[in-house]
């Protein structure tokens, strides 16, 4: 199977030990956490989900037909992976007070649970949340002091901020999609396949001025030119005055070293940081023919993805790993930094 991220540079350099990821449901686990309190009323139930083996969108439309809802009525606030056990929450608009029976949903789908209800608000929103709790185990690891040194570092430095190969479809299929949408300059209503091939090509071109920096030896430095993320807002560029006391916030931890999500507006950095995120950009026109065609804005990410709650555990041949990310960041980013995966055929 090729991997799509090949193309991308590896932070501690490329992993030697190789493990199998999920190879159980119960070895990839993902806590939702949305960051603040629901108000325990309002039009919107709210049902917090455990579910195994099952994708969002498919327990969400499931739930909608339980519930004799339409599925725009039932939402979500993240993707989660299918081949996991996951929780998070669903929104059911039912502006009525209306509790509706889930007993015969719930028995025929016995690897979904129902384990929180209460009511609020408003209804969730792709993104509505602070960030995922993971478990993670990596079993049959052929070589575990190898994988506590990388856990080590990793500890101390982060991994890139990559978008992960799930961004980019199955096979690459969103990125091809998003290419020939530019470069046929395809216009739709669908706005979820609007948002999707728009993502997609801009988390393409961003892993590649993430890479580019690594492989420039800059990864961890502030170059002249660079945007610091200060409390998730963009600062001006770094001026050559201005790169000593720069290069400290990142050191204290606090700002960090962002990198260009595409608009079609200019981008904002200038002088070292333009030379190593334009030529990206140029690299790829018809992607920015999409993103440019649709009017999207510059953003910025930061390049660094440092895990939270960092702890892991070694049993054997089996190592389990405990952190957390924000929302948007993928925990494959952090084993892929670890090994080199083994492919799992799952019956799950």
């Amino acid at each position: 199977m090729t991997d799509i991220l090949t193309p991308f540079a590896y932070l501690h350099g490329q992993p030697t030990a190789s493990a199998k990821l999920k190879e159980t449901a119960e070895d990839f686990q993902v806590y939702e956490q949305l960051g603040y309190e629901l108000a325990g009323q309002g039009e919107h139930l709210m049902l917090r989900i455990r579910k195994r083996g099952e994708n969002t969108a498919f327990v969400a439309n499931e739930l909608a037909k339980a519930c004799q809802v339409k599925s725009k009525d039932v939402s979500w606030a993240g993707l989660k992976d299918r081949h996991a056990v996951t929780e998070q929450w669903f929104s059911v608009h039912l502006p009525k007070g209306d509790e509706p029976g889930l007993s015969a949903f719930l028995a025929q789908y016995p690897h979904i649970e129902v384990i929180e209800k209460t009511r609020h608000n408003k209804k969730l929103r792709p993104g509505d949340l602070q960030g995922n709790h993971f478990v993670v185990t990596l079993s049959d690891v052929s070589d575990v002091e190898e994988v506590v040194n990388r856990l080590t570092a990793i500890a101390e430095r982060g991994v890139p901020n990559y978008f992960g190969a799930q961004r980019f479809g199955q096979q690459g299929n969103n990125l091809d999609e998003a290419r020939r949408w530019g470069r046929d300059n395809v216009r739709t209503r669908n706005q979820n396949k609007r948002s999707l091939y728009l993502s997609t090509a801009r988390s393409w071109i961003f892993n590649h001025i993430v890479s580019a920096r690594i492989n420039n030896n800059v990864f961890d430095d502030v170059v002249v030119g660079d945007l610091l993320l200060e409390n998730g807002r963009p600062s001006e560029p770094v001026s050559e005055q201005d790169l000593t006391a720069a290069k400290q916030k990142v050191i204290n931890g606090d700002a960090q070293v962002s990198a260009a999500l595409a608009g079609d507006n200019a981008l904002p950095t200038t002088a070292q940081a333009l030379i190593l995120e334009q030529p990206h950009l140029d690299a790829e026109p018809d992607l920015m023919a999409l993103i440019r065609g649709n009017r999207m804005r510059h953003e910025r990410r930061a390049i660094a993805l440092k895990p939270e709650q960092f702890s892991w555990q070694v049993d054997g041949s089996r190592i389990t790993l405990n952190f957390s990310l924000p929302s948007g960041c993928y925990a494959t980013s952090i084993t892929r930094e670890l090994i080199n995966e083994i492919e799992v055929i799952r019956e799950y």
